[in-house]
């Protein structure tokens, strides 16, 4: 399954939210209202990856991972708590995207003749170019 093809999927039973107080400015709403929002998505439990999928995300956010197996992303840069848990939605889709996307194996290629040629004619022009800065013979 393509990485495309995963993040279509609906993940919403595997989630679980946590609503807390979101830190930083914003007066008298930061200390009434719960407008952070946390995802936590335990990637080793998961039905909706295989295998090797989920060795993949285990492997490329091991730093997002707590010691549980949980994908723990968080938003508060909102002040509605709904809009925050869109955005952390949003956030998971775009992290597993990274996450899951392989990329493709470079193929070496050799020069080609005419490639070569070029460069080696840029060479000898130089070459002569530099050889005109000499001392004048007299």
């Amino acid at each position: 399954m393509t990485p495309q093809e995963v993040i279509q999927q609906d993940f919403s039973p595997e989630w679980s939210f946590q609503a807390s107080r979101s830190g930083g400015a914003g007066g008298q709403n930061v200390n009434k209202v719960s407008s952070k929002v946390e995802l936590r998505f335990n990637v080793q439990t998961s039905q909706l990856l295989d295998n090797t999928q989920k060795a993949l995300i285990l492997e490329k956010l091991k730093n997002q991972i707590n010691t549980e197996g949980e994908l723990v992303l968080v938003s508060q840069e909102d002040r509605s708590q709904l809009r925050n848990k869109e955005n952390v939605i949003k956030k998971f889709k775009e992290v597993l995207q990274k996450a899951l996307f392989i990329p493709k194996k470079r193929k070496p290629t050799k020069p080609t003749a005419a490639m070569i040629a070029a460069r080696l004619k840029g060479k000898k022009i130089n070459a002569e170019r530099k050889a005109m800065r000499g001392k004048v013979q007299y």
